[in-house]
Formats: C-alpha cells, structure tokens, sequence
C-alpha cells in the first residue's frame, strides 16, 4: 500500500502502475476517451487532476483509493 504525500507522488505511483502493467500512454488515454498528449501532462503535472479524473485513472490501472485516519503522533500545534 502506497501512502500519497503529494500530487507529484500521486503522479509517479500512476505512471510507474501504468509502465508496470506494461500499457502505454496511448492505450490508457484511449479507455479514458483522452488525448495521449493529456495522460501525459496529467502524470507530469497530477495537481491538474480532477477528484473524478484521478479515481478513474486508479481504477483503470486496477488500483482503489482509500482514506483512512492518521495514526501518527499528533502535529504540534502551531498556525498556518
């Protein structure tokens, strides 16, 4: 299981899942009815990924999204 800590890092777990399950960019953006020239704007800039686009791109690429509760020491308390 893969902890995401940025969208950049939501962007290299899809690419490599995608190069992993041996499919090119071209296959993938065809299921997804986009340009090959989007899927890879969106694996090089994922913060341009819609909530909707991104699920469907993680199924697509046999993963499921998952939130759950920290269990890590709480933050210390400080403004933003």
């Amino acid at each position: 299981m893969a902890k995401l800590s940025s969208p950049d890092h939501a962007g290299r777990l899809l690419a490599a899942r995608r190069k992993a399950a041996k499919l090119s960019q071209a296959e993938v953006a065809a299921r997804l009815g986009i340009s090959q020239n989007r899927l890879s704007e969106l694996e090089l800039e994922p913060g341009k990924l819609t909530l909707a686009r991104f699920l469907a791109l993680a199924s697509l690429l046999g993963l499921e999204v998952c939130l759950q509760e920290k269990t890590s020491a709480p933050a210390a308390r400080s403004e933003w």
